[in-house]
């Protein structure tokens, strides 16, 4: 399969031109292509977790040039999770999409294919700079989700969203270029056999391009403090794009668990540990701060953005501990929130557009499917706050005993424990305004909906697979883990990464 792993990369780069190019003005066609395109990601993502199942660690050389010096795709069980998940949550909210929110302006399945091969390259690149491209391609085709549609308040977040991004690769610039200063490479698998051999001299400017990289990835995954960016974009994001963004915080998690096991982990000398006394901290802050912002919301999408928050709280508490146990726990804890979440804004985007007051807490009148729509909620809020039977709860569970031998035990088991109970109470005040109360009033639909195609039967078939997905992560979550604990230990042992890279060039032992 190592040939194929470039194609999760190509099929949405060729895509996204040719939709341009030969369905600008043609609707039917951009959905059919697009949702084509998406369904064959899902089939070879698939086929990729299949194959990393299988084998070793796989690398291919883009140009066949050899490692570090040329481009490498590196696909292990850890990038292969990453692509079967991001093919899932795309092809299932393209579908909600394509239910009217695609017809709202222009170059929209474009940009959407733009968007997953940004992600997509994130996940199996194996050297800092293209991650800094991809992450580039992945932000750009963002900037136009995001303001799909228009309006001022949509526009207003997107330019802070830009600000803040812009911020963020200036700063991923000037780390990778502290890190090569020194080091010589941007190849990850290289540095992981030069980190521990570096100069002490060199030593203080590698750990400050290396916490730099901390940030640039804190920020990408809506860390404290640098999460203030998250609540305003994801809020007034359409909801289809908002439901995607669920899967870019996770590209930030990815990125530390990639990097700093590897290249900063016990075999690295002085520079070991790196990450550990900066990132549970923060990790605990921003769940804190995440609840306590549900608490708070004013509307269903506010409340789906503050519970990512809270969510990234949880499963960087969980990468923070840096353990393979603790990692698999992440893992499993990172696929229910990323689905609980999409599935959130969709339900938060359909509530949106039946009621007059929006998606607003606040009590109005009667809306089509409200009775469905507020069985689907309760499943979601049942999901994000980790409530038993559902996944979070088993995620949730598996983090409290993976950190029990931590030894600040008692403090992360004291937040996760009261944050869940924040949680609750305001997923159960933001259910009884929206689904259990009513006031006088005609049925007037949202300003901001979808044209004709609103009443599409597509986006409640949509929320209604996400949901079953979340139903089979918590059936299915005894073999999930078994083949999860494997990904973690091929994380913290890096011998399989460097390997599968550098070959007999590495020596690695």
């Amino acid at each position: 399969m190592t040939q194929w792993i470039v194609f999760a990369i190509l099929l949405p780069a060729l895509m996204g031109p040719l939709l341009v190019l030969v369905a600008r003005y043609d609707i039917v066609l951009a959905r059919v292509l697009s949702v084509a395109t998406c369904t064959l990601q899902l089939a070879l993502a698939v086929a990729l977790m299949l194959s990393a199942s299988s084998e070793p660690p796989q690398m291919y050389a883009l140009g066949d040039w050899p490692a570090p010096f040329g481009i490498v795709l590196v696909l292990d069980r850890l990038s292969a999770l990453m692509l079967l998940l991001t093919a899932l949550l795309s092809l299932l909210v393209l579908l909600y999409a394509i239910g009217g929110w695609d017809s709202k302006g222009r170059h929209f399945h474009a940009l959407w294919q733009f968007q997953v091969m940004g992600i997509n390259g994130a996940f199996l690149t194996g050297d800092f700079f293209n991650l800094f491209v991809f992450f580039e391609i992945l932000l750009i085709a963002s900037y136009g989700l995001m303001v799909h549609g228009g309006g001022r308040d949509r526009m207003s977040a997107g330019v802070q969203y830009v600000v803040v991004n812009l911020v963020g690769s200036t700063l991923f610039l000037i780390s990778v270029g502290l890190i090569y200063g020194v080091t010589g490479t941007l190849n990850m698998a290289d540095l992981a056999l030069k980190v521990p051999e570096l100069a002490q001299g060199d030593r203080a400017i590698l750990n400050t391009g290396a916490l730099l990289l901390l940030m640039v990835f804190g920020i990408k995954a809506a860390l404290v403090p640098l999460h203030f960016w998250l609540p305003g974009a994801y809020s007034n994001a359409p909801a289809p794009v908002a439901a995607l963004f669920a899967i870019m915080t996770k590209v930030g998690a990815y990125s530390i668990l990639r990097l700093f096991p590897l290249a900063f982990g016990d075999g690295a000398g002085l520079s070991s540990g790196l990450a550990e006394p900066w990132l549970l901290p923060a990790a605990l802050i921003t769940l804190a701060l995440g609840m306590i912002g549900v608490l708070a919301a004013r509307s269903l999408t506010q409340l789906a953005s503050f519970a990512v928050i809270g969510s990234t709280g949880t499963l960087m508490t969980a990468v923070g501990l840096f353990s393979p146990q603790a990692t698999g726990a992440a893992l499993y804890y990172l696929m229910h929130s990323t689905l609980a979440a999409a599935v959130l804004f969709l339900i938060a985007g359909e509530v949106a557009v039946r009621r007059a007051c929006a998606d607003r807490l606040s009590p109005g009148a009667e809306f089509a499917d409200r009775g469905l729509l507020a069985v689907f909620f309760f499943i979601a809020a049942i999901a994000l706050c980790g409530m038993p039977p559902l996944s979070g709860f088993i995620g949730k569970l598996m983090i409290l005993d993976s950190a029990r031998a931590a030894p600040n035990a008692v403090l992360i088991w004291a937040v996760i424990l009261v944050s869940s109970l924040l949680c609750i109470i305001g997923f159960g005040r933001a259910g009884s305004a929206v689904f259990w109360k009513s006031s006088p009033g005609a049925q007037v639909l949202a300003e901001d909906s979808p044209p004709s195609e609103r009443r599409s039967v597509l986006p409640l078939v949509s929320i209604g697979t996400l949901l079953a997905a979340l139903v089979l992560l918590t059936a299915f979550a005894g073999p999930m883990m078994l083949w999860i604990e494997q990904a973690a230990e091929q994380i913290y042992h890096p011998a399989y990464y460097i390997d599968a890279v550098m070959g007999e060039a590495g020596g690695y032992e």
